[in-house]
């Protein structure tokens, strides 16, 4: 009779933890998380994106996708960071990463991150996102940002113009 609730509560308490877990996997300070683009080299090594070195590994093409970030500080603005995923056999990993200081300059509040195409399917290598942001909190329209990255992986951040 005791057995049937033993086996309940050890469920119900392997699920509490199952759900710890997962809430650790994305931290609360970050806000916006899109993954958009493309990115390939013959080389190996990375884009211009990380301009201060290259991709781990062998010199094996490469391939992956875009990341751009927000990430909440104690103030309420945001930084951006962008990374490189490469899609390799054992699963995604992040190639270089870099904090984007034209936003960290604003003192932006981040309102959200858009990719071009929610199909997530681009014909050319680069990459175009749109960041939603005020710099003063009580503002009421956000204003827009693009950040494009070109097929050989140079970064251009600007007003988006509508």
């Amino acid at each position: 009779m005791h057995k049937p609730l033993l086996i309940a509560l050890c469920l119900v308490l392997s699920a509490g933890a199952l759900r710890a877990q997962e809430g650790d996997i994305v931290p609360s300070n970050i806000t916006f998380v899109t993954s958009t683009g493309y990115w390939e080299n013959a080389e190996g090594a990375a884009p211009s994106a990380d301009p201060a070195g290259s991709a781990p590994g062998s010199s094996a093409a490469q391939r992956g996708y875009y990341k751009l970030i927000a990430v909440r500080q104690t103030d309420g603005t945001a930084r951006i960071h962008l990374q490189q995923v490469a899609s390799t056999p054992a699963g995604p990993e992040v190639v270089s990463s870099a904090e984007l200081e034209e936003f960290t300059a604003m003192k932006a509040f981040v309102t959200d991150i858009r990719p071009e195409t929610s199909t997530g399917i681009t014909r050319q290598p680069g990459m175009h996102a749109t960041v939603f942001l005020k710099t003063e909190p009580s503002a009421t329209e956000a204003e827009s940002w693009t950040v494009l990255i070109d097929e050989i992986g140079d970064i251009k951040i600007e007003r988006a113009t509508n």
